[in-house]
């Protein structure tokens, strides 16, 4: 499915929206993954960045490319939208970095430029796995890592479309998950526990670690409602995956 031109439009029209509801909390120092802001001091997903040439794989306003590239990282940041990329660039400070308008699964860069791909909630999940993981492997040199963080099956299993909200009641099978419709031709993409190892795999990458990110109890959920309000302290909301290409 070529969803590029509608998550465009889509990310266009919401940028502003999402970027005052949530910037605070993106990727922001320490390094905070996902929905629950589970630092990733906790999580020991990323590693030392300093001196590495990293990849943001959906940058979105670059909350996460700022705080590396802070950090000694010379990092690149790569979105669809042209608006979360005006976000971008209006938000960096001193530090500076390339911002490249591109789609995951097509990105326009030569093999082996990056010792670390990454994203939160970006690119894999906005992008066909099957089309982005292999990108994303292309451009890692030998030995350099993909790390992303995504939404667990579980969690858009159990999503209730009519109430808006995560319950703890399935409300779509497990399987064939697949596509999500996001509206107006916008889709999202999830996967399967199974359907992630082989497309990692399928793509020459070794996994290292799977991180179920588990907030402490009482941790608000920044984007969704949840029932019970601590539902991500019980089940898996988030997959942090961390490979790397031998």
């Amino acid at each position: 499915m070529d969803s590029i031109s509608a998550n465009r439009r889509l990310w266009n029209r919401i940028s502003g929206a999402y970027q005052r509801a949530h910037d605070p909390r993106i990727g922001a120092a320490p390094r905070l993954w996902g929905m629950y802001s589970v630092p990733d001091a906790r999580l020991g997903a990323l590693g030392d960045v300093r001196g590495k040439r990293v990849l943001e794989l959906g940058c979105g306003a670059g909350q996460w490319s700022r705080v590396l590239a802070a950090e000694g990282a010379s990092v690149v940041g790569i979105d669809l939208s042209e608006a979360q990329l005006a976000a971008a660039r209006d938000a960096m400070g001193d530090v500076r970095h390339p911002l490249v308008q591109g789609a995951a699964e097509r990105l326009p860069f030569a093999d082996g430029s990056f010792d670390l791909v990454f994203c939160d909630f970006g690119g894999l999940s906005w992008a066909p796995p099957h089309l982005a993981v292999p990108q994303a492997a292309r451009v890692l040199r030998r030995g350099g890592r993909l790390v992303f963080n995504v939404a667990s099956p579980w969690f858009e299993a159990c999503y209730d479309e009519a109430g808006e909200r995560v319950t703890t009641t399935l409300q779509k099978p497990y399987f064939g998950l697949d596509a999500v419709d996001e509206g107006d031709g916008a889709t999202s993409y999830q996967l399967t526990y199974g359907e992630w190892v082989r497309v990692l795999r399928g793509a020459g990458l070794v996994i290292d670690d799977l991180i179920e990110p588990r907030p402490d109890a009482g941790t608000p959920n920044g984007y969704n409602v949840t029932e019970p309000p601590d539902w991500a302290h019980h089940w898996p909301a988030e997959l942090l995956w961390v490979t790397h290409k031998p």
